[in-house]
């Protein structure tokens, strides 16, 4: 099976020909849908005596269509140390005046210097 997909490639500024260099891909279609992001942020739970915030964006999924995001971020360092957040949103929640969010919720990898993790959980920007 082929799925059509469309975007565009940036060349990196800061590259030369003697030096590596690379490329950003960004999609803007997939199998004739156009794609689409969220931001997601919050601040986790309070384990340790400290919490920690967080912030990132989704990767694209189709529009139009039932679907969820993966996520992936790092949190901001706390009491020394960072842990890491990933997952699958829920499925779309359709708002009143067009548009969706995901909720979104896990527990960190655990890290610390008295090893430990952080629950979090939250809403995705609105979709436009």
């Amino acid at each position: 099976m082929k799925i059509q997909v469309t975007g565009f490639v940036v060349h990196s500024a800061d590259s030369n020909l003697d030096s590596e260099h690379s490329h950003t891909l960004f999609l803007t279609s997939w199998d004739g849908r156009p794609i689409h992001r969220h931001h997601f942020s919050g601040v986790t739970s309070i384990n340790d005596g400290h919490d920690h915030r967080y912030a990132g964006t989704t990767e694209p999924a189709p529009s139009g269509v039932h679907h969820n995001h993966k996520y992936y971020t790092v949190t901001f360092m706390n009491d020394g140390h960072k842990h890491e957040i990933r997952g699958v949103t829920g499925p779309a929640v359709p708002l009143p005046n067009g548009g969706h969010f995901h909720n979104f919720h896990g527990v960190t990898t655990v890290n610390g210097s008295h090893p430990h993790s952080h629950k979090y959980s939250g809403k995705t920007s609105p979709s436009d």
